[in-house]
């Protein structure tokens, strides 16, 4: 996920960004936060948004989170459930982890362990600038820390360029903490590491062998330009888990009970779509005296699991005689493995409410309804759950054809849905559906209208528009 800028964001969300720009500016702070993040629920690469929503979070806290001690004690305290939240759901969905610690940082903007959510989020998304605006702070309130300036030295030299200096203020970070801790060979070989790559920069990293320019530079056409760039990143990729998984094999010979190598080993094996070999290393955990108890481990494995289904799905020759019926196991393979995956999380996490939001989904997806439907009742108490619970509870009782049970559900999360975006039309659209089954073809023609009059492109809104008119 690349970062975008206001020009690359959909309209409604741009004029939406526009208020609370406004908003911030006529000091209306919590419109502006609310505003700001919803936005970036829908947006989370939207990186101009969440510099805004940073300046509005400082700005109605008073800037330097003061305090004292007491009240930095109790706003931790405040916001322990929500980070343990943070943190469960971080490797599953980063995007919902980085608006549970944006919600922590509406009131404590100077909260480190939700600006580490941040961090780790934005590094699992792509989002390297994302991550420099929570660096700033945690590298403001611990300025010795040296593997955190070595972090965030690496991530401002990802997320900038020369020409702004980030590679220049990453070493000036580095090499101010080896000023003061001269024998550490972490820190000398960090600055190494990053003066090589500012070289490589300052060369053009797409810059031809013989020095004569980068292929963008001797390329007319972009969009070939483009493609090259993005296939040697490939690459590089490949290339970098390669060494890695060499040096970190050879690390484990010396550190067999280094389980954080382990765990680096797994997680490259799966990025190489090595997947026995990463659920070995993943087992190796499991079977640790202390990882057998690390929720995070158990959704890891499982979504390497997943990812393994999805792979050998791509890998099947699609003009082979069995490719359908290939499919078709193996995506049912795949779900009966989600739904007991996700069964044994339930039971084990009974009071989370995003997981029985997925286990919902499973169900839906299998079904099986009526469990479907008590799992998506309880997921509506999720704040962040509970407009999706609460749209696939409307299709859950359709499909029991409990057409006023739909519509009343679809009704209820209109009402609630602010920002006329695509979860908004597709709500709309849904009743319209409804509201069709039911025979109430006026009402529902007036549902596919309203999406119309914004969006003519938006499913076959235009087909049932155009005939109800030219029926009458």
């Amino acid at each position: 996920m690349a970062e975008k800028t206001v020009n690359e964001i959909p309209r409604d969300v741009r004029a939406l960004f526009t208020k609370g720009s406004e908003a911030a500016q006529r000091e209306n702070l919590d419109y502006a936060l609310a505003l700001f993040n919803q936005i970036l629920e829908k947006e989370p690469a939207f990186y101009e948004c969440r510099k805004a929503l940073r300046a509005a979070q400082f700005k109605k806290t008073g800037g330097a989170g003061g305090g004292g001690f007491f009240k930095k004690m109790m706003s931790g305290a405040g916001s322990s459930p929500q980070i343990a939240k943070a943190k469960m759901v971080l490797n599953k969905n980063p995007g919902e982890a980085m608006a549970i610690a944006e919600q922590i940082l509406n009131g404590d903007p100077n909260n480190s362990s939700a600006h580490r959510i941040i961090v780790e989020a934005a590094k699992a998304l792509e989002l390297p600038r994302t991550a420099v605006l929570s660096y700033e702070t945690l590298i403001k309130h611990s300025p010795k820390d040296r593997n955190l300036a070595i972090d965030f030295a690496h991530t401002l030299a990802e997320a900038g360029d020369v020409s702004q200096g980030d590679h220049n203020r990453g070493e000036k970070i580095l090499m101010d903490l080896l000023r003061e801790y001269p024998n550490d060979g972490d820190l000398s070989q960090a600055l190494k590491n990053l003066s090589a790559r500012k070289t490589l920069d300052e060369g053009g990293y797409g810059a031809l062998e013989d020095g004569g320019g980068s292929y963008r530079d001797i390329l007319k056409n972009k969009d070939e330009a483009v493609s090259l760039e993005q296939e040697k990143r490939a690459h590089k990729t490949e290339d970098v888990a390669a060494r890695l998984i060499d040096e970190y094999e050879s690390r484990l010979q010396t550190e067999p009970n280094n389980l954080k190598l382990v765990r680096q080993l797994a997680e490259l094996y799966t990025q190489k779509n090595e997947f026995d070999r990463a659920l070995e290393f993943y087992d190796r955990i499991k079977n640790s005296e202390m990882g057998g108890g690390d929720a995070s481990l158990s959704q890891a494995i499982a979504n390497t699991i997943v990812r393994r289904f999805d792979y050998q799905i791509a890998e099947l020759n699609p003009f082979g005689a069995e490719h359908a019926a290939e499919v078709a196991r193996l995506q049912a393979e795949k779900l009966d493995f989600q739904v007991a995956e996700c069964q044994k999380r339930v039971e084990k996490f009974p009071t989370d409410l995003a997981i029985r939001f997925e286990m919902g989904q499973f169900y839906f997806q299998a079904g099986k309804i009526g469990e479907a439907i008590s799992e998506l009742q309880k997921a509506q108490g999720n704040p962040h759950r509970r407009l999706a619970a609460m749209s696939l509870l409307a299709q859950c009782f359709a499909k029991r054809r409990m057409f006023d049970l739909a519509a009343r559900t679809l009704q209820n999360a209109i009402k609630e849905k602010i920002v006329f975006d695509d979860e908004k039309k597709d709500l709309i659209y849904n009743l319209g559906c409804v509201l069709d089954s039911m025979g109430k073809k006026e009402e529902a023609v007036e549902q596919f209208k309203i999406i119309y009059e914004t969006d003519i492109s938006y499913r076959d809104v235009a087909a049932k528009v155009d005939a109800f008119y030219a029926g009458q």
